[in-house]
């Protein structure tokens, strides 16, 4: 399901417009970015929490020639399936 069917599913499920049911999606979406961009965490209990690990910098290989890089640290968003979700999922 790409984004255009997931905007479609919920529009056909709530009965709104395919327009409004857009501006709905996106909003949730930019919510959601903003939040982890603050550094902040997004928890929908019983479907799941969005969240930001923090990774080291560390030191990898070229694949091509085999020769030492560092790999800065960053954030990385992080996703975990609440309970209500891995059950309907099993």
């Amino acid at each position: 399901m790409n984004k255009n069917d997931l905007i479609s599913a919920v529009a056909d499920a709530s009965g709104l417009t395919k327009g409004d049911t857009t501006k709905a999606v996106e909003a949730v979406f930019d919510v959601i970015t903003a939040a982890l961009a603050k550094g902040d965490e997004v928890r929908l209990v019983g479907f799941g929490t969005f969240s930001v690990a923090k990774r080291k910098a560390s030191t990898g290989r070229n694949p091509r020639t085999g020769e030492p890089m560092s790999i800065k640290a960053s954030a990385q968003p992080k996703f975990k399936a609440g309970k209500g979700l891995k059950d309907a999922v099993n």
